[in-house]
């Protein structure tokens, strides 16, 4: 029995631009399939836990996958796909066993399904042998995203660090940091799940985002920090309605209120029925009393930005 632990910081999109045709034209290879925009990786993370035992028989092969200790298997679209990659052109038999936990929810904004898609490449590249290059890793990571439609430039971001800006869609990815400095608090809220699927399938919250998400990276890229960062990714989620499109009553209820404080700001999970604060020390317990206000149907998290490039890997 051989076993791998991988850990893949969660992301929050701030804003995005969905590129999925040029000209008119839908483009069909995932690997060109995109988004442009800015999002920022977390010091908290997407535990992916692989066991492998090698086989004589073909009948005793058995793969499962398990998300929070539920067993989905192919129910796990993306990490499924990832393994169906890796297993295509093996010679040998496995019982192979993937578990994902993430101290985030999942379906809720917080990039669940891009850290464990790099979390499977990276396990089963380690268990298996294939020796693939980091930029094959992510690119198997990208195109499993973007087929199922579980997100389009969540993988580019975790595998940029930090705050970071997408600068063109697809791969191989296009990144550009702003820094950020240590003295700002990030809080996050959640008050549930959006499934993704059906948001980049509804048409005119598809052409909304597509319109918003270009106004507001043009926007970022003329003075790139954390304030304006949160400014227009605020901005973007007016801009594109989609808090009137989706019945969101509370999250803009929430923002609304947030954003009459004197912090660097707030606005919502791209995508997830979530909100990220960005704030400092004198102006936490200010928007520590408006978030209790939303209790319990409001779930909090407090994380920091992580800026590493690396991830966690140990073979056992």
């Amino acid at each position: 029995m051989k076993r791998v632990i991988v850990k893949v910081p969660h992301r929050i999109s701030g804003f995005f631009e969905i590129v999925d045709e040029i000209n008119g034209i839908k483009i069909n290879d995932p690997e060109k399939v995109g988004s442009r925009g800015a999002g920022f990786n977390l010091n908290s993370f997407g535990t992916t836990e692989i066991c492998l035992e090698e086989l004589d028989n073909k009948e005793d092969a058995s793969n499962k996958i398990f998300i929070n200790n539920i067993e989905l298997n192919e129910n796990a679209e993306t990490s499924n796909y990832v393994l169906k990659f890796c297993l295509h052109n093996q010679k040998k038999y496995y019982n192979i066993k993937i578990l994902h936990n993430f101290d985030l929810p999942v379906g809720c904004g917080f990039g669940a399904s891009g850290s464990g898609a790099l979390g499977c490449i990276y396990g089963l590249n380690a268990l298996l042998g294939l020796h693939l290059t980091t930029s094959e890793k992510g690119r198997i990571a990208h195109i499993a995203e973007v087929v199922n439609r579980t997100g389009l430039g969540t993988v580019c971001g975790q595998l940029g660090g930090g705050l970071s800006m997408l600068l063109e869609p697809g791969y191989p990815c296009s990144y550009k940091q702003i820094k950020v400095s240590d003295d700002v608090i990030l809080i996050c809220g959640s008050f549930g799940e959006i499934h993704t699927k059906s948001i980049l399938n509804d048409p005119q919250l598809n052409h909304n985002i597509k319109t918003a998400g270009k106004k507001a990276l043009s926007r970022l890229l003329i003075d790139p920090n954390i304030n304006n960062f949160v400014r227009i990714s605020y901005q973007f989620v007016l801009d594109c309605n989609i808090l009137a499109i989706l019945d969101l009553n509370e999250i803009e209820d929430l923002l609304k209120d947030l954003n009459k404080l004197n912090i660097i700001g707030a606005s919502m999970n791209q995508l997830g029925r979530s909100i990220f604060i960005f704030c400092r020390k004198s102006s936490e317990k200010g928007v520590q009393e408006i978030l209790n206000s939303y209790k319990p149907d409001l779930k909090l998290f407090q994380s920091s930005i992580n800026g590493s490039k690396k991830f966690f890997t140990k073979i056992m």
